[in-house]
């Protein structure tokens, strides 16, 4: 299918199914450089070629068995949203989680906007709380979560 005529669902998918295979690259080709991007539980908020960019590649070098596992997709006009699990075993500070090889398995909701065959912003939701607990964060007033 050509890309233009890819719709929300088809490029997230296509979006996460490039992390899974950690390239982040192939991610962030799919995302209009001036796409919006907020990551809401990190507190990062910006555009996709400088912030969107630094948490992908963030993402893919602190878990380098990164597995997102798709639960389901809804798509309506130029909009996905999707439901997943994000796997993985931390071997990198993450937004000043300090590394302590501690293996993640979050839930997690994105929204997907598309247009013209690019993702157009991207907005994510996690329980940073469950985070911190899964990588073993003793002290959350020492934790800078804009590393």
């Amino acid at each position: 299918m050509n890309a233009a005529n890819q719709g929300p669902r088809d490029l997230a998918l296509a979006f996460f199914d490039a992390l899974n295979r950690r390239d982040a690259n192939a991610a962030l080709a799919l995302v209009a450089p001036d796409a919006f991007v907020e990551i809401v539980p990190v507190a990062l908020k910006g555009n996709a070629a400088e912030h969107g960019r630094r948490f992908v590649e963030s993402l893919v070098a602190s878990f380098p068995d990164l597995l997102i596992r798709i639960r389901s997709v809804m798509a309506t006009g130029a909009l996905a949203v999707v439901e997943l699990k994000l796997e993985g075993t931390q071997a990198a500070d993450f937004f000043g989680v300090l590394n302590q090889e501690k293996h993640v398995d979050v839930d997690q909701g994105w929204m997907v906007w598309t247009a013209r065959g690019k993702i157009t912003g991207l907005r994510a939701y996690w329980c940073q709380n469950q985070l911190y607990r899964r990588l073993a964060v003793k002290r959350l007033d020492r934790v800078s979560i804009l590393g």
